[in-house]
């Protein structure tokens, strides 16, 4: 087992009036406009960019490889985080992060980049515009748009493992990290309203546009798993997992959840220590299923020919995981280790009890309870626009206008660490480096990516610094370097001794 390093990458649904009304030119006005506010901004490099790589190798087959789209504005922040325009939405990736609660805090603090951004660009353009963001997954129109997780694994760690692990969790853990959703936006959908469910409330945001268990794609033909390769370190020593098959979520706690449970799942197969009894006859299904009942009564079919429900496989794997982390806290370190220890056990239970105490940490209930209120107030029984509206207004990222933000949801972090989280890298990862390299020199800076910091010498030649170990490059290894080094010249001289 190694820690697990870890991070989000967020797509922002994206609405402006006014003015430009392209998506994807009003994304790169919104990024511009807070890079401009900064008066900084580093260039993304995309020399390391391999999106066609397939962690199963060659493939047969007609496979669409993930886009690359270089012409699209992307630059590197000052705590060591990526914005940039994906397709038709601004979409945020965390730095490195050494556990899941730093994680949620840099995701915390890109939510706040993104309201900055939003009112820098109404600020530009002198209230002609106005801009909507929004922290969900989908339009409502058949689109959706993903909130992936990545994990640092082991490379000797065989991928088919990894997939047969995994899986039970990925279907499952929608029951505390979904987000919810009025209606079904995939056409072949086996469901539809059922007395119990008459406005076709989902548990997940995600689960109608998953069609296969394993894949390469991340638009069409979504996997459960996703193969692609792109390590972003050492090659020949890690993987990076891409996770596509999460929500984005508005509660802290939920988001916590996610990444912490998964870690410790994946931890488990590198230790080769957990066992396959709850393998699923058809994963994908099994997703859809557990979607379509709030109740979390369906029972899914496992590959013995046992049928159980997903909180029974979700508290097979809780207490498996929580013996597990007891023997190797490191994996997450001691801090999400015991936030784990407290939240995966009660938030099960309160969901089998059906625990008032959810309401503040699982978003799906919360955003299920205001639509009860509000559809029972005013007589509705079957889907609704207006119950729509209130759907997509539980992501409203306004702080005045989002639901989730007046929902009570409990908090894991302080405002104050989040508001040093937006300039601030985290200290323990090698983002801590390349954070501090653009704070410091962003004119002087060629570009950047996960693995490297491209510099330019006052000669006019340009110096690659290498940044393959996830865990270097952190400030007790490179502050010593920065305090010694006035220029990119002295830093790269300071490195070479």
């Amino acid at each position: 087992m190694i820690r697990k390093v870890c991070g989000i990458e967020t797509e922002y649904g994206i609405l402006t009036t006014g003015a430009e009304q392209n998506p994807i030119l009003a994304s790169s006005l919104l990024i511009n406009a807070y890079l401009g506010h900064l008066d900084s901004g580093v260039s993304w490099d995309y020399a390391a960019e391999r999106p066609e790589a397939d962690a199963r190798g060659e493939r047969g087959g007609f496979v669409f490889a993930p886009d690359v789209e270089p012409q699209m504005l992307n630059a590197v922040l000052r705590n060591g985080a990526r914005y940039y325009v994906d397709h038709a939405h601004p979409e945020i990736s965390t730095p490195e992060c050494s556990n899941p609660l730093d994680a949620v805090l840099y995701d915390c603090a890109a939510e706040e980049i993104i309201r900055r951004s939003a009112n820098a660009l109404e600020q530009k353009m002198e209230s002609q515009v106005s801009t909507y963001l929004y922290k969900n997954n989908c339009d409502g129109k058949g689109n959706s748009y993903g909130c992936h997780e990545n994990y640092l694994v082991q490379r000797s760690t065989q991928f088919d493992a990894i997939v047969a692990g995994v899986l039970p969790h990925f279907v499952t853990r929608q029951i505390y990290c979904g987000s919810g959703k009025v209606g079904v936006e995939n056409l072949g959908s086996r469901r539809g309203s059922t007395p119990g469910n008459p406005f076709q409330f989902q548990i997940s945001q995600r689960a109608d546009y998953f069609e296969t268990e394993v894949g390469l794609e991340t638009t069409i033909r979504r996997p459960l798993v996703n193969t692609r390769d792109e390590p972003h370190c050492d090659a020949k020593k890690y993987r990076r997992l891409h996770v596509i098959c999460g929500d984005a979520n508005m509660s802290q706690v939920a988001t916590f959840l996610k990444l912490a449970t998964t870690s410790v799942i994946l931890a488990m197969i590198e230790d080769g220590v957990l066992e396959s009894r709850m393998s699923l006859a058809d994963p994908v299904r099994a997703v859809q299923d557990i979607s379509s009942d709030p109740t979390l009564s369906v029972t899914v079919e496992l590959r013995s020919g046992d049928r159980v429900t997903a909180l029974d496989i979700q508290e097979w794997l809780c207490m498996e995981g929580l013996a597990y982390l007891q023997r190797s806290p490191d994996c997450i370190g001691e801090e999400s280790a015991a936030l784990l220890g407290r939240y995966w056990p009660e938030i099960l239970s309160g969901l089998r009890l059906r625990s008032p105490l959810v309401l503040g940490t699982v978003d799906w209930i919360a955003k299920e309870r205001i639509l009860l209120a509000f559809a029972s107030r005013h007589g509705i029984k079957s889907v609704d626009p207006r119950l729509q509206m209130i759907d997509l207004q539980y992501h409203d990222m306004r702080r005045e206008k989002g639901l989730a933000l007046r929902a009570g949801l409990q908090e894991l972090v302080r405002r104050e660490d989040i508001d040093m989280a937006i300039d601030t890298p985290p200290a323990d990862t090698r983002a801590f480096f390349r954070g501090t390299c653009v704070a410091r020199w962003p004119d002087s800076i060629f570009a950047a990516n996960w693995d490297s910091v491209v510099l330019k010498a006052d000669a006019g030649h340009l110096r690659r610094i290498p940044l393959l170990e996830p865990l270097r490059g952190t400030a007790a290894l490179t502050n010593d370097l920065f305090n010694r080094s006035l220029t990119p010249d002295d830093l790269i001289a300071e490195i070479a001794k």
